[in-house]
């Protein structure tokens, strides 16, 4: 229950000896005070019968207006605890008050709409399925930002483990975009900076691991035979041709055109699709030689260089169907590498992404240093690739703790 009062600020008399009038709201033992923007000497008000004396001369229109704002808070707080059992004391001030709250859901939906054409189409489907994923949590639409409290990111995130089975990666991902709205909205003053649950609650980050092969397992995968007829001999090529491109992320090797090759100068130069900037990197003489395979007498600028999947016009137009064809194409390339892996005997599914990883694994190791493979791999900050000599330093821990101990 919360409960409604009107106090004069006596502790705050100026220099004309009046005080100022505000209404105390009390809720769940948090007390918030709203300015009525009046002032009063203490013996023009009754405490005890809560209006104006008579001994001021505007009594009558000043306790007219007084019972009419409180008459208008106690309509908005009856109002609100209708609508909503999770009522605050600041929730209830913001309402007298008649700042409008924000709800949460229809702010970020409209925040994934107006940013769609800006964001990945990926990470955009990404930000609607998890928001729909707190929205069944909470049951309804009718939440505001106020009402997500640490207690609801708590439940939300045992939910998010035991209900679905979500490791914590998953859940700080769910919270991770639960916070870039709360950013969004402090930013466009719709909630206060102080408005941030996320500093007092944390899920414990699970432990990356980086899969990728050795020198022995990359040499045995390169001399794999597959049949050249199928599209396990593209996909094959494609990692490979990764591993000596910079470790060039997938997306981007199935929309490879000649034109982004300057075969003059050994180089792949194009937009890089997760970060929509020009990347130029040389190239190594086996990625070379597999270019060669797939070069032809009538080939095109605009053709695209290795045919695993169907790039047409609309695959560079349109978000969706572009995300759509990448799917199915790495569902693909994915079945067959796994098997790939299988007939190595690898101990672990062997995936696309896999390539990226080998190829910053193997650089370092053979003396590049970090800000190059960082550079080569267009990473954002040199921390992301600091992972990789971080699984260097171990392996040679290993080895030193192998062979001499």
């Amino acid at each position: 229950m919360s409960s409604i009062k009107l106090i004069l600020r006596n502790n705050k008399i100026d220099k004309a000896g009046e005080a100022p009038l505000y209404l105390r709201v009390i809720k769940d033992r948090k007390t918030k005070f709203i300015s009525l923007s009046l002032k009063l000497k203490p013996n023009e008000w009754d405490e005890d019968k809560q209006k104006v004396k008579k001994n001021h001369s505007n009594s009558t229109r000043l306790n007219a207006y007084i019972s009419q704002k409180v008459a208008d808070a106690k309509g908005e707080i009856a109002d609100l605890e209708r609508r909503n059992q999770s009522t605050t004391a600041r929730k209830l001030k913001e309402a007298i008050k008649g700042k409008p709250l924000t709800n949460f859901f229809d702010y970020s939906d409209n925040l994934c709409e107006k940013r769609k054409d800006t964001l990945a189409y990926s990470t955009y489907k990404n930000y609607k399925t998890y928001l729909k994923k707190f929205e069944k949590f909470v049951g309804h639409r009718e939440l505001m930002f106020e009402d997500i409290t640490v207690t609801t990111l708590k439940d939300f995130a045992s939910y998010c483990s035991s209900t679905l089975g979500n490791n914590n990666t998953t859940i700080n991902f769910s919270l991770k975009i639960m916070k870039i709205m709360f950013k969004e909205a402090q930013k466009e003053d719709l909630i206060p900076l102080d408005l941030f649950p996320f500093n007092k609650f944390t899920v414990k980050k699970d432990k990356s691991t980086k899969r990728y092969l050795s020198s022995e397992q990359f040499q045995d995968f390169m001399d794999l035979e597959v049949s050249n007829k199928d599209k396990a001999q593209i996909i094959k090529d494609m990692f490979i041709f990764s591993v000596f491109a910079g470790g060039l992320r997938f997306g981007d090797m199935l929309e490879l055109k000649w034109k982004n090759y300057d075969k003059k100068n050994g180089r792949i130069t194009k937009i890089i699709r997760k970060t929509n900037r020009q990347h130029s990197v040389r190239i190594g003489q086996k990625a070379v030689e597999i270019l060669e395979k797939y070069q032809q007498k009538d080939q095109k600028q605009e053709d695209i260089i290795f045919p695993f999947a169907n790039i047409d016009k609309t695959y560079f137009t349109d978000k969706e169907h572009r995300n759509l064809i990448t799917g199915r194409a790495i569902a693909l390339s994915n079945m067959y590498l796994r098997k790939m892996g299988k007939r190595l005997e690898l101990p672990f599914n062997l995936s696309f992404h896999i390539s990226r990883h080998t190829f910053a694994t193997r650089a370092l190791n053979n003396g590049m240093r970090i800000e190059h493979v960082s550079k080569l791999m267009d990473h954002s900050d040199i921390g992301i690739t600091q992972v990789y000599a971080k699984i260097i330093s171990s392996e040679l821990d290993n080895a030193v703790d192998k062979y001499i101990n």
